[in-house]
Formats: C-alpha cells, structure tokens, sequence
C-alpha cells in the first residue's frame, strides 16, 4: 500500500497534488458560504473550454524544443483578424464563427511561420524572445487598428469614421454559437456541452498528431536534438512545424474565446493572454522540455476551476476583494516553480 502510494505521488506530482487537494478544500468551504455552487461549477465549465485550447497551443511548442510559447499574441491576434473580418461582413451564427476560423488559420500559418523563423535564429533564448515579441506585436497591432480599413459602424468609431474601437461586441455576430449548442443542465450545473466537445475534439487533433510520424519526430527534436540530426532530421524544419501548430491552435483558440466571451478586446487587450495559458499547462505536470495531451486538460481543468471557485469563496472568507491578487500570485507562482525546475513531464 505504501509503495503504491508513493508511485501515484511520483507520477501525480507535487503540484498537481496541491493544487487538486486545494481545490477540493475550497469546494467544500464554498458549500458553508451562501454562494451558488451550481453556478460556480457552470462558470468553472465555461471557463474550460473559452480557455483550453489556448493551453493546447503551449504542447507542439514545447515537443518540438521551443518551450513554453510566451509569443502566443502572434496566433491570438491572427484570432482576432479573423473574428474581425466574420464582423466587418456581418456574419452571423455557426456561418460567422466558421468564417472567423477560416480567415484566422491561414493568417496564423503565416505570422507562425515568420516567427519560427526568429526562433530559430535564437536557440536556447526562445521563451525570453518570444516574450518580447508578443509584447512588441501587440503594441505594433495598436497603430494596425487605427488604420485597419473596415467600415462596419458597429465596429469603428463613431467620431471621425476611422479606426476601431477598444471593445466590439459579439452580440450581432456569433456570441455563445458553441456555448448554447447541446446544452443542458444536471444537479443545478449548466453544461456548455457545443463549447467542451469542440475542446475536446481539439485536443483529440492535437494527440494524433502526437502520434503521427511527424509529430513523434517533432517531440524527438525537442527532447534530444544529437539523436535527432543523427537520426537525420532537420530541427529547423520540426521546430518550425512545433511553431506555426501552437500559432494556429492560439488563433483557433482566441475564436473560441471570443464567442463565449462576447466580446473582442483591441490594443492592449491580448498583451497578458499567453500567462494563463503558460501556467495552466504547468499546472497540468507538464515542463519546459515535455508536455502531453493530459498535462493540458489537467491543468486547464485545475486552473480555471480554482479561479472561478477559488477567488468568490477567498473573497467572502477574508474581508475585500483579492480576487485579482490572487490570479496574479498564483498564475506566475507556478510559471516560476516550473521555470527553475530541469526535469520533465510528471516530475514537473
């Protein structure tokens, strides 16, 4: 018995095993306050699947050697064009939030690929740069907004005629295409069923690909590159592959956000999106050197539920609002813990 529990401690990890047992407590304390467990538990499903596929995004990156994608921006602003483009045409329902993925993929292949190419230009330094360039792309992103040529009232401002406003509504578009679909409720709890089955139809993607020739190659490159060349692959073009995946599931990823989000944010809007994403997929056991399919459900699971349940029940247990303090300590609390450990997968 106490063999079999230290291995389920090896293979579970520290982390994880806090975290869960955190979230459990927290699950119980809510039950004494006068707080809707129902609807917590509905917002803790939203939540998953707005934001999943964004922690999706961080697997091809980190199997292919480029660790944590901190450049996410790139694909979640080749999102947001997208979602743009579905508005500027006044689309709406399944048709809009499909034409939105349509108009986004080949944007995101795009800027994935100019920024694989930096990447690989910096080797060793890749979630340092890639920081800096979803910041600097945000903020070049802002004069693109200003000068974007779309003409919809609904989205420009009305004082001049020109530029975009900060904040555009869903509303007359797509809002909840995917949240409202098969919908249901059990025990009190609504579940957004359209909106978890495209995240798990996502991820299903993501772990074929894993197993597919390319994508065993890929995660070789990332974990042993000497192996790799002498196994005669070209990291370059694996790395470049890891890349433009994780820029296309980002932009992918922001569409689904949106739509359940109602709304599309401009300008500095996107500039911190990558950090939730970072710390959910480490939440989930995965590293910066190995990641899988299960790390980011996990961790996006554990994350956004003790976000969405964690925060209103700290907020009536201590006097105040510290619900922003918190996301923030515990959102890089962990990208911290994970960035000063060398091991991989579940050790992490």
């Amino acid at each position: 018995m106490k063999e079999q529990i230290i291995n389920f401690y090896d293979k579970f990890g520290l982390p994880r095993l806090i975290i869960t047992l955190f979230v459990i407590l927290v699950l119980i304390v809510a039950t004494t306050t006068d707080l809707n467990i129902g609807s917590l538990l509905s917002d803790s499903l939203v939540r998953i699947g707005m934001n999943g596929i964004f922690v999706l995004a961080m697997i091809p990156s980190i199997q292919s050697g480029n660790g944590l994608n901190f450049g996410l921006p790139v694909g979640i602003l080749s999102g947001i064009v997208g979602t743009l483009i579905a508005m500027e045409n006044k689309l709406v329902g399944f048709g809009g939030f499909a034409v939105a993925l349509f108009a986004a993929i080949p944007i995101a292949i795009i800027a994935g690929y100019i920024y694989a190419q930096l990447l690989n230009r910096v080797v060793g330094q890749e979630m340092m740069v890639g920081t800096y360039v979803g910041f600097a792309i945000v903020a070049g992103m802002c004069i693109f907004w200003l000068t974007a040529p779309f003409k919809n009232p609904a989205m420009i401002w009305a004082i001049g005629g020109e530029g975009l406003r900060t904040t555009l509504t869903l509303a007359d578009s797509f809002t909840g295409v995917l949240n409202k679909a098969l919908v249901f409720k059990v025990f009190g709890i609504s579940v957004p069923t359209g909106l978890l089955l495209f995240f798990a139809f996502m991820a299903f993607l993501v772990w074929v690909f894993a197993q597919s020739k390319h994508g065993v190659a890929m995660e070789m490159v990332g974990r042993n590159p000497r192996f790799a060349v002498a196994s005669g692959l070209k990291l370059n073009k694996y790395r470049t592959l890891g890349t433009v995946l994780s820029t296309v599931l980002a932009a992918i990823g922001y569409v689904v956000y949106a739509q359940s989000f109602g709304f599309v944010q401009l300008y500095m809007g996107p500039l911190m999106m990558a950090f939730p994403a970072v710390a959910g997929i480490l939440i989930g056991g995965a590293s910066t050197t190995s990641a899988k399919v299960a790390h980011g459900v996990i961790g996006v699971i554990l994350f956004q539920t003790l976000l969405t349940v964690g925060m209103p029940v700290a907020n009536k247990v201590i006097a105040g609002n510290i619900s922003e303090i918190a996301r923030v300590i515990i959102s890089n609390g962990m990208i911290l813990y994970a960035l000063t450990r060398t091991t991989g997968g579940d050790q992490a």
